[in-house]
């Protein structure tokens, strides 16, 4: 299944002789959107040929990849279970549109505190889960793994080639090690972190051998998850202006520092920029009930 190239029409791009598309990857699936859909797919493959019957895999309050996970194991047959980062979700659950949604695909929740939740990767760990829910095939939190970045190799199209600049958002950096390694080597790919701190290229580095690539650091607006009426303002009116609906963890962070770096004229005139929409918009009716209570303005849904 492949997204659709939207270009985008705003004056700061005229001016500044910018010519900007969206790669939908938002629209490929209802549910699995966006990267979730490519990291899974390979991992689902790998799973039934093993003659697994059950997935789990890890994540917090309104992760998209808990979601992502619970609709593909529901779609292809699968079990599902979710290991919930916070014992205190447990009892809204009625209240987190994310976490209902999994448990109505038929995902079983199993929430556990932060210190447990660290202890995710060990192997005592795991073998306790075993013993509770029997054999499972193992999903990363986030998704990322060797066959999620053979997905996302798959992002990039033969016509992308004409892009100069291909821009992602990155979380675990499995995306951007994907399109960095099916790009051009006359194209620059530039990672904007959601997450606060530098150690993520070096995450990427261990994923991909490439080069033509760098990580920009400072529009994760505090950190993973953090937003402020900045950002929620820039969302809603690249809404109104393009009718595109961004997320404000991930791609809303993107385009914003994108349209900041070409605003302050950091790509020559003339350049052609591909930027990934990655999905992750289920997020927002969590997020807005994180602003309503700050007494924030709302992301229009």
């Amino acid at each position: 299944m492949q997204s659709e190239n939207q270009f985008i029409d705003l004056p700061v791009l005229t001016e500044k002789n910018i010519t900007l598309a969206l790669k939908r990857e938002d629209l490929i699936h209802p549910v699995i959107s966006g990267n979730k859909y490519r990291k899974l797919k390979y991992n689902l493959l790998y799973a039934k040929e093993e003659g697994f019957r059950t997935l789990l895999s890890f994540g917090g309050a309104f992760s998209n990849h808990i979601l992502a996970v619970a609709a593909a194991g529901n779609e292809n047959s699968f079990e599902t279970i979710g290991i919930i980062r916070g014992e205190e979700l447990q009892q809204k659950l009625g209240l987190n549109p994310t976490l209902s949604r999994a448990r109505n695909l038929g995902m079983q929740l199993k929430f556990i505190s932060r210190d447990h939740y660290r202890r995710k990767g060990d192997t005592d760990f795991i073998e306790a889960l075993k013993k509770e829910f029997g054999d499972f095939y193992i999903i990363p939190e986030g998704g990322t793994n060797g066959l999620a970045i053979k997905g996302c190799e798959e992002i990039l199209t033969e016509g992308d080639k004409q892009y100069d600049v291909v821009t992602t958002c990155v979380g675990t950096g499995g995306t951007i090690a994907g399109i960095i390694n099916s790009s051009s080597s006359h194209q620059e790919i530039i990672g904007f972190s959601a997450l606060k701190g530098g150690f993520l290229s070096d995450e990427i580095r261990t994923m991909t051998t490439g080069d033509n690539w760098k990580l920009k650091t400072n529009y994760h607006f505090g950190g993973y998850a953090k937003v402020s009426e900045t950002l929620v303002d820039f969302i809603n009116n690249f809404k109104t202006e393009t009718r595109i609906p961004l997320d404000p963890i991930y791609t809303g962070k993107m385009l914003f520092g994108l349209l900041d770096m070409i605003k302050n004229d950091n790509f020559a005139p003339g350049t052609r920029i591909l930027a990934i929409h990655t999905g992750g918009l289920q997020g927002i009716a969590g997020m807005n009930r994180v602003l309503k209570k700050k007494n924030l303005p709302l992301l229009d849904i």
